[in-house]
């Protein structure tokens, strides 16, 4: 099978969060599964810096406009792991400091950016080979589903060939004016309710949903979740339409990156059966972080995230005081809304010598936590699919987590200190708080909480069974284009 990939990010050269991981992982899973698989990128300013003068694989395609064209050309970014990496170069639309944004807000010409980029990938595919199937994902490429309905309707090169649209998070939806649709040359037909209009406005997501042959998203809790209101941010109707054709699966860890037994950024390596260098892995983190003499009966938490509320960081804030009369010292990394890294810091200085904030993202600091903590903490509001709770997993780090998405699916608690972590349901600061006291009573217990870390560890969510659920979806699209 012939699998085209079109996505606005994937590791390691443009990266804001989970989609890159996937674009990165899946693609080379499935050619290990033997399918050839080809993964356009917008060749970003970032992207430029990794490439010593590519060479180039279509020196120009046309993207026709209103009252001018525009003329792409696609960089061949070589084979990596088994996957064609090919890059759609406009410098006038890519060649910018960030992706998507600006500190002052979204770049004004996003729905340009990213509708010339979906249509300078089906372009090259003319070329290069039309797939059996196109991928794409989240808002910035749901748009070609959309061309493929619609500009490329009567082409019969594109007839036969299905789109799935993966969801990665459905709270960003590419809302656009409606002179959006004469800027891409969309019929002015499909600016309604029913298709991809919504509150006056072009919204690239919903498009997507409407035409694409499948929808997939990142685990089977959120496939639910966002057929809700709660969720669905105002596409849950829209959704619950395309129930059939929906589909959840789980994202896969890269254990070649994310394995304690072979990890180049940690101190010691250790297994579920060797577990003595998670003992080193401890000690290494408290250092990093400036610790000094934290006994061996005190708990370390770990958090890698965003700061945001979307992550739950006000629960951790809500907390602090009472988590603080507990045995435990709290490491934090990440970045994101200005409040709550200006509110964490404050925290820090308030307990110096059991709270420590780095206000960063740095990714070798993120597998000392995972390796080094004992405990992780994930109290999103809610999480698509989420990595870091699998990461902890096969780290032996025991994560304590809210019941939605993909940590719902992902983590298993069981009475009496079974299972591989702690959930807690509802959205209270208290519940959260009660999941951590759980898991400090169990912690206390080395014995239970051995079993618990290797029981954790032996946990398997590698990409090889997500693969073959895509895999699935894709042989169904196909067929039902025959």
């Amino acid at each position: 099978m012939h699998i085209v990939f079109a996505a606005s990010e994937c590791a390691p050269w443009a990266k804001t969060g989970g989609l890159a991981d996937v674009i990165s992982a899946l693609p080379k899973t499935l050619v290990k599964m033997g399918h050839k698989v080809q993964v356009f990128l917008p060749y970003y300013r970032q992207v430029a810096k990794a490439f010593d003068n590519p060479a180039v694989a279509l020196p120009s395609v046309t993207i026709p406009f209103p009252s001018y064209n525009r003329f792409a050309r696609v960089l061949n970014g070589g084979v990596v792991d088994g996957v064609q990496m090919y890059f759609v170069d406009l410098p006038e639309l890519f060649d910018r400091e960030s992706f998507y944004a600006t500190p002052s807000g979204d770049y004004p010409d996003n729905a340009e950016r990213f509708g010339t980029f979906c249509r300078a990938v089906i372009e090259a595919t003319k070329v290069l080979g039309v797939p059996d199937v196109f991928h794409v994902h989240d808002w910035q490429t749901a748009m070609a589903a959309v061309m493929l309905r619609s500009i490329y309707y009567f082409d019969p090169v594109f007839q036969k060939v299905p789109a799935v649209l993966t969801i990665h998070n459905a709270g960003y939806q590419g809302w656009f004016p409606p002179r959006t649709m004469e800027t891409l040359l969309l019929p002015w037909d499909m600016f309604t309710l029913d298709k991809l209009e919504q509150y006056d406005k072009v919204n690239f997501l919903k498009g997507g949903i409407v035409y694409a042959d499948a929808i997939t998203t990142v685990s089977e809790t959120y496939a639910r979740e966002i057929q809700t209101p709660e969720f669905g941010n105002g596409l849950e109707d829209t959704l619950r339409r395309r129930s059939g054709d929906l589909f959840g699966i789980l994202n896969g860890a890269d254990y070649t990156e994310w394995d304690p037994a072979i990890d180049r950024n940690i101190a010691a390596h250790y297994s579920k059966d060797k577990l003595e260098g998670k003992r080193e892995c401890r000690r290494d983190l408290l250092h990093a972080f400036g610790f000094e003499g934290v006994s061996e009966s005190a708990a370390v938490l770990g958090v890698v995230s965003r700061f945001a509320t979307q992550k739950g960081i006000d629960f951790i804030v809500d907390i602090m005081d009472r988590l603080m009369q507990e045995d435990v010292v709290l490491v934090m990394l990440g970045n994101g809304e200005e409040y709550y890294e200006r509110l964490l810091t404050e925290m820090a200085e308030r307990y110096p010598n059991k709270v420590r904030v780095q206000v960063r993202f740095d990714n070798v600091m993120a597998h000392k936590i995972e390796a080094g903590a004992d405990i992780f903490l994930m109290p999103s509001r809610y999480e698509p699919g989420g990595l870091n709770q699998i990461y902890s997993l096969k780290y032996g780090t025991i994560p304590v987590v809210r019941a939605t998405g993909g940590l719902q699916d992902s983590v298993d608690e069981q009475p009496n200190g079974g299972g591989t972590g702690f959930k807690f349901w509802g959205y209270s600061a208290n519940a959260f708080l009660e999941a951590v006291q759980r898991a400090l009573e169990t912690f206390r217990d080395k014995a239970a909480w051995t079993s618990m870390m290797q029981r954790a560890m032996a946990q398997d969510f590698s990409w090889t069974k997500p693969a073959e659920e895509y895999v699935r979806v894709y042989e169904r699209v196909i067929q039902n284009r025959l």
